[in-house]
């Protein structure tokens, strides 16, 4: 197997950092408008709480690849060996998996609010969407 150059790291490190930034950003908002709603139905709960597991597992996904970012970057103080990106490689790629399923789980939850016919197009949106993201990010 090919091992991966440190700016090969530092590059997917800040490109995931953008993404994960954007949707825990998007998930922090769904939790204060649930947060601040009348809604208090079991479904509303599954929600809220789908919407904050994906907004912590980006959280952890951002600060576990700026720790890469930074390990990888030129100039960094201390000696740095492949050995050393191992730790925050696992914990941002499993938060981010992680994070990407809250966060489809909350939106196929979403449309069980509405209707049976709108909740089970949103969950057929979300099986599909998670689907192809798995396919594309392999």
């Amino acid at each position: 197997m090919t091992e991966l150059t440190f700016e090969y790291w530092n590059k997917l490190a800040e490109q995931t950092i953008t993404i994960s930034s954007f949707l825990g950003g998007f998930s922090i908002a769904v939790i204060a408008n649930l947060i601040v709603s009348d809604l208090n139905t079991r479904l509303s709960k599954t929600i809220l709480s789908a919407s904050t597991l994906a907004a912590s597992f980006f959280l952890i996904t951002v600060f576990a690849m700026t720790n890469l970012l930074m390990k990888t970057t030129n100039g960094h103080p201390f000696k740095v060996v492949e050995n050393d990106l191992l730790l925050p490689r696992i914990v941002g790629v499993i938060s981010f998996y992680l994070g990407i399923i809250s966060l489809i789980t909350m939106i196929s939850l979403a449309g069980w609010t509405k209707s049976k016919k709108m909740g089970r197009f949103t969950t057929i949106v979300g099986i599909l969407t998670l689907t192809l993201i798995m396919i594309m990010t392999t």
